[in-house]
């Protein structure tokens, strides 16, 4: 079976959702660790102008974002499920919901506190990308808001583990565990004591400990270079196709755009893919050459160029 290769950094909250996906399906993996910030020139290659981290590479075949990327290791891992006991939409749903309301502000909140340490590389890159300003002043005057934010989702949670159950959606870990987690994670590492002062962790504290034990799996560090190359010398899995009732009216071939909800990034291609779970592009560069990139449906749409 094809390596899974994983392009993150270790500071990346998403980054840390998969690997312990990776952990918790006991998977051996490659490491490529990419930049926090632009220029990104070995990672843009590969997914058609994506630049976020995580990035899954399976040979010659790209899934961005979390949500494409976790529900892929489950296609080729199914055991143990991240959607167990028939509940994979609830699990993404939830998921999906817990990663919205709380991302921006649990990392805005983690930045009020170690915001004089952040490189101002970073700060006005996000600016320009997300539109939005980590710097410590503009986190402080945030503090108040996000702060009420994070705890009102906290609060939820307690609130569906109060039975005893181990994880959210039961006796079992689900991908919805990983999505509220991940910026916990985040802020409790990076904000120390203070943020202690800030958030109630103390009820949470059994959950993400039962999270946190799954670990990261089998971790192996790999080059940039290699990676492309394998890439290079693999030929992408074939697609699904485009149904002729796709809802974005496109057909296969056609010269496509991909879209985000929050953020700009320029991705480009030609349609090859789309269903109900994910649009499918083919991409081509000297470095890489034909390159399948895969992103799920929900949060993303495809335009004509």
């Amino acid at each position: 079976m094809a390596d899974l290769i994983l392009h993150h950094y270790d500071l990346s909250p998403f980054s840390e959702k998969v690997r312990l996906a990776l952990g918790y399906k006991a998977l051996a993996w490659r490491s490529v660790e990419i930049p926090i910030w632009p220029p990104k020139p070995d990672l843009l290659p590969l997914t058609a102008g994506y630049r976020r981290a995580p990035v899954l590479q399976v040979g010659a075949d790209v899934y961005c974002d979390t949500l494409c990327i976790l529900r892929e290791l489950d296609r080729r891992h199914p055991e143990p499920s991240l959607y167990p006991d028939g509940q994979r939409g609830l699990a993404a749903a939830l998921g999906g919901w817990v990663d919205q309301a709380t991302f921006l502000p649990a990392a805005t909140l983690t930045t009020s506190i170690i915001g004089d340490d952040i490189p101002q590389e970073f700060i006005a890159d996000r600016i320009a990308f997300m539109k939005h300003d980590f710097s410590k002043a503009a986190s402080l005057r945030e503090r108040p808001v996000n702060r009420q934010r994070v705890r009102a989702v906290m609060d939820l949670l307690v609130d569906m583990l109060k039975d005893g159950r181990p994880f959210l959606l039961g006796r079992s870990l689900c991908a919805a565990d990983l999505c509220a987690y991940h910026t916990l994670w985040f802020t409790r590492r990076n904000g120390g004591a203070e943020a202690g002062r800030l958030l109630p962790f103390a009820p949470l504290e059994g959950w993400m400990g039962r999270v946190a034990a799954v670990g990261h799996g089998a971790r192996t560090a790999m080059g940039a270079d290699e990676a492309l190359a394998l890439a290079r010398g693999s030929e992408p899995a074939p697609t699904r196709g485009v149904a002729p009732d796709d809802p974005s009216g496109l057909a296969a071939g056609a010269a496509v755009m991909v879209r985000t909800e929050e953020a700009g990034d320029p991705i480009r291609g030609t349609l090859v893919g789309a269903d109900a779970e994910e649009i499918v592009l083919r991409s081509e560069n000297e470095r890489v050459g034909a390159v399948h990139v895969h992103f799920p449906r929900l949060g993303y749409s495809v335009v004509a160029a």
